[in-house]
């Protein structure tokens, strides 16, 4: 479990709340707005109201003691306020959402450990999800890299890994299996054969992915 706070309530940190308290942390948030608080009331562990680019407000947090920070106030010159003052005062790690590139290298000059972009991160995974045949879903591990979820081919039915060659072959490693009743197979053993109905997530290339569907 992690103790976090998070300031600035709109969609993407309200959705970031009930993520992370449902992951079991610790989570504190704080918004200038009441009405942005009002249906998290009862889901972060501790609501709080007040405008963050005042310093007092910020100590009186205690934002040192947090393991992150995260500054999801929609306003640039805001963001980037609050983002230097949290480092000023102490913070571990602070993770500020940004919705333009060219913002990044302010934050990140003025204290920002990470800088996200939620809509291009969304844009990015729903293009490489749709540019290829057969992939449900996408997550990005570095340029180039990524896992990859996708049916079990016919020629595959009732093969195991080793019957496939499956890494030599495909240059693919297999970290999970999901069956219909949605129960995952984290770390397959490489015996284990494969069925029609299955989907595999697998790391590899994007090189190679059409090699896989």
């Amino acid at each position: 479990m992690k103790s976090v706070l998070i300031i600035g309530l709109g969609k993407f940190g309200h959705r970031l709340c009930e993520q992370m308290v449902a992951l079991g942390n610790d989570v504190m948030i704080i918004s200038n707005s009441e009405s942005e608080l009002e249906d998290l009331i009862n889901v972060a562990t501790t609501t709080k109201i007040g405008d963050c680019t005042n310093p007092a407000v910020l100590k009186s947090l205690g934002v040192e003691t947090f393991d992150i920070v995260f500054v999801c106030v929609a306003e640039f010159q805001n963001s980037l306020e609050i983002t230097s003052l949290c480092k000023e005062l102490g913070a571990k790690y602070v993770i500020s959402k940004t919705d333009r590139e060219v913002q990044e290298k302010f934050l990140l000059r003025n204290g920002a450990d990470e800088v996200v972009y939620p809509d291009r991160d969304l844009a990015d995974r729903l293009a490489r999800r749709c540019s290829k045949n057969h992939v449900f879903d996408y997550i990005e591990l570095s340029e180039g890299f990524g896992i990859y979820e996708i049916p079990v081919k016919t020629q595959w039915v009732g093969k195991s890994m080793i019957d496939l060659n499956f890494r030599k072959r495909y240059h693919a490693n297999i970290l999970g299996i999901k069956s219909p009743d949605q129960k995952d197979n984290l770390m397959p053993d490489v015996n284990y054969k494969l069925a029609a109905n299955e989907h595999l997530m697998v790391m590899c290339h994007m090189d190679y992915i059409d090699d896989l569907t």
